[in-house]
């Protein structure tokens, strides 16, 4: 296997680490306002991901990062080509990390009323393009000879990368409903088993539809068995929340993004950028990459760092393994509307 093939798979692990984990904090996001009925339930909700959020969101720098440094045309090409979309998902984003940072600043119910709104819509703006994004990509666009990606927005519009979106959003919400049964107490923990069975209504058949429309258009025949792998696991992860059994049903959705994403990225294989236009105009792992001596450097900076981010991470979730209780929020006065104020408390509070 050469280096340019292992750094594909190395983009294709990445990608899945920070959809894995940064997937239930789009959830938890997105049902911000769906499970936090009082303040102290939504302040709950934040500090169940405080400590772990900004530190998943380094997936994505080094994902974007190595596709820059190992496959610099397909970096160039699909960041020019969905730079509308991107910009959106930067956006939101910042959005996003400003409020959970701001949101205990103020001292009113509106302040944090609107703080609220932002963590809304910076998890689900993300949680949908993304899978808009790489559904186009799978896809295949308009690359020309020039390596030049010629898409209007229209284009990325159509019904496999919509169903695509739709997929990942409501399995980023399904996902992040498990996620605090696992972690908070009573009552945003029945309140979260609730909203996860009604999200299972929407994700299953989504994700049913979309992965088995990706195999037939463009999967190869050892991915069959994965998207049968992601399938079971997502009826499995249904099941056992029915059951009460929490942290396997996290595991099970966990399972189901992380083999959707190999399904992917086999499916684009050897390809990372397909050209409707001409197949000889698709950019591949080999006519894509950087020069070997420079991948030769990247999988040495890899061998010696990457050990020590991930065991830095698994500490981090280590240490803050507890659950988040209404016990462990300290009340303070309230503000403006006669509300459970937020005190002067950040997302990591």
């Amino acid at each position: 296997m050469d280096l340019a093939t292992v750094w594909f798979l190395a983009i294709a692990v990445l990608w899945t680490g920070y959809f894995i984990l940064e997937g239930f904090d789009f959830g938890v996001g997105m049902l911000l306002p769906v499970l936090g009925r009082r303040d102290v339930d939504r302040r709950v909700m934040i500090n169940a991901i405080g400590p772990v959020w900004d530190g998943n969101e380094v997936w994505v720098i080094t994902a974007g990062g190595a596709m820059f440094a190992a496959f610099p045309a397909w970096y160039a090409t699909a960041f020019s080509g969905f730079y509308l979309p991107l910009l959106l998902i930067l956006l939101a984003l910042i959005v996003r990390g400003v409020a959970f940072e701001y949101r205990g600043k103020g001292d009113t119910d509106r302040w944090r009323a609107w703080w609220d709104r932002a963590i809304f819509w910076g998890s689900a703006v993300p949680a949908f393009l993304w899978g808009l994004v790489f559904a186009n990509i799978v896809r295949g666009m308009p690359v020309d000879g020039d390596e030049i990606l010629r898409a209007g927005l229209l284009s990325l519009l159509n019904p496999y990368a919509l169903l695509g979106g739709l997929t990942t959003l409501s399995l980023f919400v399904l996902h992040g409903a498990l996620f605090l049964t696992l972690k908070t107490g009573q009552p945003v923990r029945a309140r979260a088993r609730a909203a996860a069975l009604r999200a299972a209504v929407v994700a299953v058949p989504a994700g049913a539809v979309f992965l088995v429309w990706t195999q037939l258009a463009h999967g190869k025949a050892w991915t069959w068995p994965v998207v049968a792998a992601a399938a079971a696991a997502l009826v499995a992860g249904v099941l056992l929340a029915l059951r009460g059994s929490e942290g396997r049903s996290f595991a099970c959705t966990a399972a189901t993004i992380g083999l959707a994403s190999v399904t992917l990225f086999g499916s684009l294989f050897p390809a990372v950028l397909p050209s409707t236009l001409d197949p000889a105009y698709s950019l591949t792992v080999a006519n894509a990459s950087s020069a070997p001596y420079t991948l030769t450097v990247m999988s040495w900076v890899a061998v010696v760092f990457l050990p020590v981010v991930l065991a830095y991470q698994a500490w981090s979730y280590w240490v803050f393994r507890k659950r988040v209780t209404r016990e462990q929020i300290e009340p303070v006065p309230a503000y403006g509307g006669g509300g459970q104020g937020s005190g002067p408390a950040s997302a990591a509070e």
